[in-house]
């Protein structure tokens, strides 16, 4: 086993002191739900165990009355200590299965065996001294053949990311609800599941899980479907200071196409990151695997605040191939969705 990073034993170190002192001043353990997913052959449950004031569960569904997320700085959403190895117990139907959350409070427990059938469910998580929150769960049938794999920042929302300064003011200095929806993307997305019934979308982004509450209430107000949330912790890692949001991407890419092997995805990006260079290496490599890529072109004054360039990263064509798969490219969802519809139905 590898030795811990000087980062981590740094952050593990701040953690087992400062825990013990907000225990003294009347913080509790509160668990945050994120979204699950799986199949008829195991189900995967995500969420973190977190210190916090006050005495009522947080979940990612429903906050309570008086955290109106949308209002609160984005800093606020960073403010938080994790409880580390902390014990926990998952009911899913009528069992329990123990688990424990990693260093960071994070868990990610996989479940075998677990007798749901497809569509979306409900599973309970209770952490030692918290109060149980539920989790929404989507087991995807077997029988599916198409998913949606959707960058957040950029795509479905404008963030301006990731120019350093600008990632800096959005996330801990603007309101949550200073992001602005992106036209057209919501209705393509419902467009093409509505053909599909019953498949999964997914929302893979480099953002920190710390937000992922505040995504999950704006997405819901602009009507996007619902599905499990993939993203990062940028905390140091037992190999590095920070974690790569390429190497992110990249492996819940492969674990999805580990986990669905009969589903071909669509993947919607953007060109103001490495979408497109990610996405056509992942068709290069799955060809069989890829319906599609679709990227949201950025506008010559949002490439400039996202690397401060007004020529996109990556040249997106409207009709080109990336391997086996057509690419489209599109200002926004509205312009996006026919040239999208047409590669779908080429052979």
């Amino acid at each position: 086993m590898p030795d811990t990073h000087l980062a981590a034993a740094i952050e593990n170190g701040i953690n087992r002191r400062l825990v013990p002192i907000l225990r003294a001043r009347g913080w509790h353990p509160r668990t945050l739900p994120y979204v699950g997913y799986g199949n008829q052959d195991f189900v995967r449950i995500l969420g973190r165990v977190l210190l916090t004031r006050g005495h009522e569960p947080l979940t990612a569904a429903e906050q309570p009355v008086e955290e109106d997320l949308t209002s609160r700085r984005g800093w606020r959403s960073y403010v938080t200590a994790s409880v580390g190895y902390m014990p926990v117990t998952v009911r899913v139907g009528d069992r329990d299965y123990p688990a424990t959350a990693d260093r960071g409070g994070y868990l990610d427990v996989v479940i075998s065996d677990h007798g749901l059938t497809p569509g979306w469910h409900d599973v309970t998580i209770t952490a030692k001294a918290a109060a149980p929150v539920t989790e929404r769960v989507q087991v995807i049938d077997a029988g599916a053949r198409f998913g949606i794999i959707s960058d957040i920042d950029d795509t479905a929302l404008v963030t301006l990311v990731p120019r350093p300064f600008i990632a800096v003011w959005n996330t801990f200095i603007r309101h949550g609800s200073a992001r602005k929806v992106v036209p057209g993307m919501a209705q393509m997305y419902r467009d093409l599941l509505a053909e599909h019934p019953g498949a999964p979308i997914f929302y893979l982004s480099t953002g920190a899980w710390n937000i992922m509450p505040t995504l999950v209430q704006f997405l819901r107000g602009h009507r996007f479907p619902a599905g499990t949330m993939l993203m990062t912790d940028w905390g140091p890692t037992n190999s590095g200071w920070f974690r790569s949001g390429q190497e992110h991407k990249r492996h819940a890419l492969r674990r999805l196409t580990a986990e669905f092997p009969h589903i071909r995805w669509v993947l919607v990006g953007d060109d103001g990151q490495h979408d497109p260079y990610l996405y056509r290496e992942f068709a290069q490599e799955f060809p069989s695997r890829v319906a599609a890529i679709a990227i949201r072109e950025l506008t010559p004054g949002e490439q400039v605040l996202a690397h401060g360039s007004p020529i996109a990263v990556q040249e997106v064509g409207t009709a080109r191939r990336a391997g086996a798969a057509a690419e489209v490219g599109g200002g926004d969802g509205e312009s996006l969705a026919p040239k999208l519809k047409a590669a779908l139905r080429q052979p």
